[in-house]
Order: structure tokens, then sequence, then C-alpha cells
């Protein structure tokens, strides 16, 4: 019998090496693929991000144009944070207590119109009255009647110069945050107002 390191060598004492190498190529294989991939998804990333619109600027120069174009009409104008407020005295727009447009505001409310016709922004059409009570048959409280004045004006604006509805809203405050004090009838007279306010965004698509 031949002493062990003289027989012949079938192979068996190196395959565990085979094995091993074999391991450590599929590792960096798997290693390479997983770098590649993850290069493509950074590079992928600031592309899947849309740009930021610049709604608010954009609404301020609509809210500037708004202003410029309304100065001519003799309106009482000022710029506040939520938009731009168009203030009409109550005597201007209608009879006392009553909530029908007077014929002789007819062309300034139509000159309003036109202009809000011409931008997207929201609109909140706000009643304000004095604290003298009202109770006839149409109006039990002066809530009733500074909403109603609000309805009015906004009937106007979708009917007759085709303002989308969707755009409009109406608020009453009756007698609360007057102007001035109520303590004189010029006062009161300054507090009895509907004001148009052009707010600094737009309905939602």
């Amino acid at each position: 019998m031949k002493p062990a390191f003289l027989a012949r060598d079938h192979g068996t004492r190196d395959r565990w090496m085979i094995s091993y190498l074999d391991v450590l190529t599929i590792l960096l294989i798997f290693f390479i693929g997983l770098a590649a991939n993850m290069n493509k998804i950074t590079a992928a990333k600031p592309a899947a991000l849309p740009p930021t619109p610049l709604l608010v600027t954009s609404q301020d120069t609509n809210l500037q144009r708004v202003k410029k174009q309304l100065a001519e009409t003799g309106v009482d104008l000022r710029m506040e944070r939520h938009g731009l407020v168009i203030s009409i005295p109550q005597a201007v727009l209608f009879a006392p207590g009553q909530d029908e447009l007077d014929r002789s505001a007819l062309e300034s409310v139509k000159k309003i119109a036109q202009v809000l016709r011409q931008v997207p922004n929201k609109v909140n059409l706000v009643g304000y009255t004095d604290p003298t009570p009202i109770h006839n048959e149409r109006f039990n409280d002066n809530w009733e009647l500074a909403a109603a004045r609000g309805l009015h004006l906004l009937d106007i604006f979708v009917k007759a110069y085709g303002i989308a509805e969707e755009r409009l809203s109406v608020t009453s405050h009756a007698s609360n945050n007057p102007k001035v004090s109520n303590e004189s009838e010029d006062g009161r007279a300054s507090n009895r107002r509907v004001e148009i306010i052009v707010l600094d965004e737009v309905p939602e698509e």
C-alpha cells in the first residue's frame, strides 16, 4: 500500500475553495447590481419633484390690477391681509330697509362686475348695518337685511354678468365690526355699507 503522500490526488482536497470562490463571485455581482440600481433611483428623484407654482405672487398681481381699474370708479378701496376690499355705502346701493338695488347704482355695479370678470379670484359679498333695530314684513332683524343685500348682489353678478357662482360667497355682519362710532348719524350712515372683497385665492379646479 502506497503512503498517503504518494496517493493519487482525485481533486477532492480543493473543492471547498471552488465553492468559496463561487459565493464571492455571486456576492460581488449582487453588490454591483445593487449599487447600479441605487444610482438610478438617486438620479430619478429630482425629476420627480414638480416645480412649486407661485400662486401668491400671481394673485397679488391680480389684486393690484383690480385696484388700479376700480380706482377710476371712485369707490373706496383698501388692501387688507386677505384681499382687496371695495367698500360701498348702503345709500349708494339700497334704499333704507330694502335689499333691491337702486337703479342709480347699476352703472357702478356694472363697472365692478366687468373688472371682476377679468380675474379668477374668489369674491366675498359682506353686508353691514347700523345697530338701529329693524322689523318689517320682509326682515326680522339686521342680520337678515345684510344677508339679503349680499345675496341680491350675488344674483346680479351671476345672472347679469356671468360671473361663476362658485367664485362668490355671502357674509352678514349686521351691526358688528363698525368702521366708526355709531354715536352720530354720520357715523351710523358710514357703517351701513356693503363690502365686496376680492380674496387672495382662486377656486379649486
